[in-house]
Order: structure tokens, then C-alpha cells, then sequence
């Protein structure tokens, strides 16, 4: 008894178009069913007399499931010239012929005359060429009535244009086969065309976003081309993310902190969630907790390293500035006569210490002031007993361990993360105006492209003092090689602020994202949208959103790879995953 081992199967050649076939296809007069899908192929079969550029942008712009397919036959200019010399005599003795009767002109006859006569001559002086042009257009539908839905679309926008299609009867099989990318065209359905009106198809002007330099942000929904882009390409490197809760801004934002760094750009977060921790472990990142009972302190009143190039004085005297906003953020209103008495207490704060605007930079080792030193000048100038009681709470009182101590972090890392999630709401904006002083003065002491991202900056924006510092930064970030990242949930909140608006008109780039309907006038009004744009922010999926560069705007799609999402998903479920799965 022979037994008979069968023997491995191997794949060959012949094997590909079964696999990417469909398992069966109906073919109908007015449409195919392919699969799950209803297909249906139309053509153009008619122009208007003049098209302009771009005229066909909205087709291929809709967001929808179709295949467009472009076929340009060039024609023999010999044959052409005499098809036009037979068709100009022909409309010129119809011409005669009515003259002669003695009947009101034709405009038609003597517009179709002039326009011949002007083809001949284009055509002789080699300015125009002549073509067979076949434009085809296949709609998809999961149903009769969406296929229909969608060709009454795309019938009354080209129709709006004074383009006319047709369907192609009985020759569906024919269409869908000239739509496939295989250069075929089995529809041979042609118009001529001369070169301006055939060239008014291409290219196609859907907004493509690719460069050769910058970092992937996602896949362009328009075209499935990749929106590839350089912020720093730009006037300035801002940038505005804005989307309701849940909608995917962090997660696209640690995407393209992850990216960033890649191409050599340092980052800087300031984190009011604890989302960029798992991120910062990862690539060995700097995490600091900024809270009251924290090892990690902040003095505001660091002493700033002189740019090169800025005058000393000019450095100290902005310091100034920058503290007495921070003050004022922490005592609430003050009168303008306990501004001015602010602004004094502090210049002879740094003073005690022997600093002043004359010496500032010229002394090599200068201790810098702490909160506390402000507080006993102020306890000991007159009028400012009441200012001193205030400020005790952050000096000996409950936050004194977070307002009132030398520095200690080191910023030698490419990325640096600030959480203050544990410290109290009432205390987030002063946290978060304290760090982002601390960097600008880094920032500005060397030259280094760097991204500053401010999470959740409604925080900031409640406040006039603080939303007034962000503005500052944003409008001088460009000078200092630096991209300042503003993202917000709180819409309505950030934009009321009279800040809000100019934050955005400084950021060249913004990304937004899903809007709740109480939300989406007030971005409308604010980024000028289209109804179609409005609609789409209100039906996007999460990770989905418009991207804005300049004057270029498109649909985007985030999508990242394995591992990017494995180490920046704050999802529950995979978290909790892949924690199961370190153990």
C-alpha cells in the first residue's frame, strides 16, 4: 500500500487577480453591484463656452466614495484644421443664407463663427493644441437610493457650472473598467477640447499638504495623499489645537511630540492631566510633579540670562514686568496705586541683593531673590503692610512649598514634561505662568528649535494677567526659533478672553478637531469655516479634524503606527492591556 504525502502548496502569479477580484458581479443597465456596493458610472458630455481654473476642484474635493478618470487623446492638427475650414465654411453660408432672406441675425451663428476662426488661428500658430478628452466619474453607494442621492450631488454641482453627464446606459461594465487604474478607456466617450479648457482639469487643485521637510500629521481624507509639513516653514511656528473632550487633541499631540523629536526638535509640555508621563518614560524623557509637597521647585524670581544681542537693562526691567503679572495673578485685583507700589517693592527686592539695572549682567555669581525677600521689603515700605499679609500664604502658609524656593530642575533633556494635575485648581494658572516665565527665559538665553506646548490653556485665559503673559510669548516665539502648541477644550472660554482671537491669528497653523453644537458657532465665526467644514467638525470621528497651514486648509485623519499608539493611548482598556502585559 502506497500512501501519498501531498505536497506544500505554492502561490504563483495566477493566483493574484483571484484574491483581489470581487467574488461575483451583477451587471445592470444603470448600475453594478459589486460586493456590499451599488456602482454606478457617469460621464461628461458637455462644457460651457468658457471654464475657469479650477473648476472641477469640488468633485474632487467631496467627501465621498467615487473614482474619477481622466482621458486626454491629442488630435492630428492637420486633420483638425481641416474638420474647423468645413465647419467655419458651413456656419458662415447659414450666416449668408439668413442675411439674404433678410433675417434679424443669428448671435449664436456669429459667436460660434468668431470662436472657430480664433481655434484656426491658435492652432496654425502652434499656441493650441486640439484634444479628445474623456472625463468619467463612478459613484458608489451601499444602497439604491444613496447612489442616486450622491449622482444628484454631483449632477446639480457640475450642472451649477453649466457642465452637463449623462449615465453610461447599457455600458456600465465598459465605465466602471475605464475608471480602473489600468489606463484603459473602454467608454470612448469623447469631447474635443483645446488646450486651455483641457488644461482647466489639471492638476487636480484638491489642497495637498506633502513637503519634503516636517513631520507626518496624518492621511489627507481628500485625496489619501500624506499631509506632511514643516511649522517652522512658516511666518511663525504656532500652532492652536482646538476639540471637545474626547475628540483625540492630546493623543494627537503626543504624536507629534514623538515626531518631532525624530527630526531633532526639543520639546517643552506643560501637563495639567498626567497624559505625557507614559510618554516622557519611554523615550527618556524629564517628568517633573509641580505640587505643594513636590522636591521640585521653581524660584520665579531667577535671575534671566542676557540674550545675545538685548541690552542688560532691557533683559531686567522685562523681568520686572513678567513678576509683577505673576504677583498680581496671585493676589487677585490690586489698585493702581498698589501697582505702582508692586513695581517698586520688586525692583528693590532684587536691590537687598545687590542687583540693579546698571550692574545687571555684570556680576558673575548673583543670588537670586526669593518670594519671601519681596514679601519683608514690601512689610517695610509704607503702604504695603496689607499687599505683605497677602502674599503669606505663599511664603509661610499653605503654598509656600511651591512658590517659595531655590530652583532645582535641570533642563539638559530633549524633553521636558511639567505635570501639575495634583495641585489645586486655584493655584494651576500661577503654576502654569511660573514654568512658562522659566522657559522663555531659557528659551531666549539660547537659540534652539524647540515646541512649547500649553495643554488645557483656558486655564490661563480666565485670567487677564496670565492670558495677557501667553499673548506676549506667542507674538515673540518667532524671534527665539520657537513653536508655542495652544491647546484647549474650553472654546467659548479661550476665545472671550481678549486674548483669545490674537493667539490664533498668531498661529499659522491650527488643528481642529470634533465640536460639540454649542461650541461650533463661535469656531465658525472664529476660523471662518465653510457650512460643509462646520459639518464635518460636527460628524467627525475621533481623530479626525481639519488641518489649517496658511492659506491651505484640509480634512485629516491621524493615524499612527503600533507602537506609537502602544506608548502614548491614554484609552483605559489598552492602558490596563498593556500593563497585563509587562507583567
Amino acid at each position: 500500500m502506497k500512501i501519498q504525502i501531498p505536497q506544500t502548496y505554492k502561490p504563483s502569479s495566477e493566483d493574484l487577480p483571484n484574491i483581489i477580484a470581487p467574488s461575483g458581479l451583477e451587471v445592470g443597465a444603470n448600475y453594478l453591484k459589486l460586493g456590499d456596493y451599488f456602482v454606478k458610472t457617469i460621464f461628461i458630455f458637455t462644457y460651457p463656452r468658457f471654464v475657469s481654473s479650477g473648476w472641477f476642484s469640488p468633485i474632487v474635493n467631496l467627501s465621498e466614495m467615487m473614482d474619477v478618470s481622466i482621458f486626454v487623446h491629442p488630435m492630428e492638427t492637420a486633420g483638425a484644421l481641416r474638420n474647423l475650414q468645413k465647419k467655419v465654411a458651413q456656419v458662415q453660408s447659414e450666416i449668408d443664407e439668413k442675411s439674404s432672406k433678410g433675417m434679424v441675425r443669428d448671435p449664436l451663428l456669429e459667436t460660434a463663427y468668431q470662436d472657430i476662426e480664433s481655434l484656426r488661428d491658435s492652432l496654425l500658430q502652434a499656441r493650441e493644441k486640439l484634444f479628445k478628452v474623456g472625463v468619467y466619474i463612478t459613484l458608489y453607494g451601499q444602497t439604491l437610493e444613496a447612489l442616486a442621492k450622491l449622482e444628484n450631488q454631483v449632477s446639480s454641482m457640475l450642472e451649477s457650472k453649466l457642465v452637463y453627464v449623462k449615465p453610461s446606459l447599457f455600458k456600465q461594465m465598459e465605465g466602471f473598467d475605464s475608471v480602473l487604474p489600468l489606463c484603459t478607456d473602454k467608454l470612448l466617450t469623447h469631447t474635443p477640447l483645446n488646450s486651455g479648457p483641457a488644461s482647466s482639469l489639471f492638476p487636480f487643485v484638491s489642497p495637498d499638504l506633502t513637503s519634503e521637510k516636517g513631520i507626518m500629521y496624518g492621511v489627507n481624507m481628500h485625496n489619501n495623499s500624506l499631509v506632511i509639513f514643516d511649522r517652522f516653514s512658516l511666518e511663525n511656528a504656532n500652532q492652536v489645537i482646538f476639540a471637545k473632550s474626547g475628540a483625540g487633541k492630546s493623543y494627537t499631540t503626543k504624536l507629534i511630540v514623538l515626531r518631532s523629536l525624530m527630526v531633532g526638535t526639543n520639546i517643552i509640555v506643560i501637563d495639567p492631566e498626567n497624559e505625557y508621563q507614559n510618554l516622557a518614560n519611554a523615550i527618556g524623557g524629564s517628568y517633573f510633579k509641580i505640587s505643594l509637597t513636590s522636591q521640585t521647585h521653581i524660584n520665579p524670581f531667577d535671575i534671566p540670562i542676557i540674550p545675545e544681542g538685548e541690552e542688560p537693562a532691557d533683559v531686567f526691567k522685562s523681568h520686572i514686568l513678567n513678576l509683577s503679572g505673576l504677583i498680581k495673578l496671585m493676589l487677585g485685583s490690586i489698585t493702581l496705586e498698589e501697582d505702582a507700589l508692586l513695581d517698586k517693592a520688586l525692583t528693590d527686592t532684587y536691590a537687598s541683593r545687590d542687583i540693579t539695572a546698571e550692574n545687571f549682567g555684570q556680576i558673575k555669581e548673583m543670588q537670586a531673590p526669593l518670594l519671601e525677600d519681596l514679601q519683608v521689603i514690601l512689610q517695610n515700605t509704607k503702604g504695603g503692610l496689607q499687599l505683605s499679609q497677602r502674599l503669606e500664604k505663599f511664603t509661610h502658609g499653605t503654598y509656600a512649598g511651591f512658590t517659595n524656593a531655590p530652583t532645582n530642575v535641570d533642563f539638559k533633556n530633549r524633553l521636558i514634561v511639567f505635570s501639575i494635575r495634583d495641585l489645586e485648581e486655584e493655584l494651576r494658572p500661577i503654576a502654569m505662568y511660573i514654568v512658562l516665565n522659566f522657559v522663555w527665559n531659557l528659551v531666549r538665553a539660547e537659540l534652539r528649535q524647540r515646541i512649547l506646548i500649553v495643554d488645557e490653556a483656558w486655564i490661563m485665559m480666565k485670567f487677564k494677567d496670565s492670558a495677557s503673559f501667553l499673548f506676549g510669548l506667542v507674538k515673540r516665539a518667532r524671534k527665539y526659533y520657537l513653536g508655542i502648541t495652544t491647546i484647549t477644550q474650553d472654546v467659548e472660554d479661550f476665545l472671550k478672553s481678549e486674548y483669545g482671537k490674537p493667539i490664533v491669528t498668531n498661529s499659522s497653523t491650527q488643528i481642529l478637531m470634533k465640536q460639540s453644537p454649542a461650541s461650533i458657532e463661535t469656531v465658525t465665526t472664529a476660523f471662518s469655516l465653510t457650512d460643509g467644514e462646520k459639518g464635518f467638525l460636527l460628524e467627525a470621528n475621533v481623530g479626525e479634524g481639519l488641518f489649517f497651514a496658511g492659506a491651505k486648509h484640509v480634512a485629516i485623519k491621524i493615524i499612527p503606527s503600533y507602537t506609537e499608539d502602544q506608548i502614548i493611548t491614554t484609552n483605559p482598556e489598552q492602558v490596563l492591556e498593556i500593563k497585563g502585559l509587562q507583567r
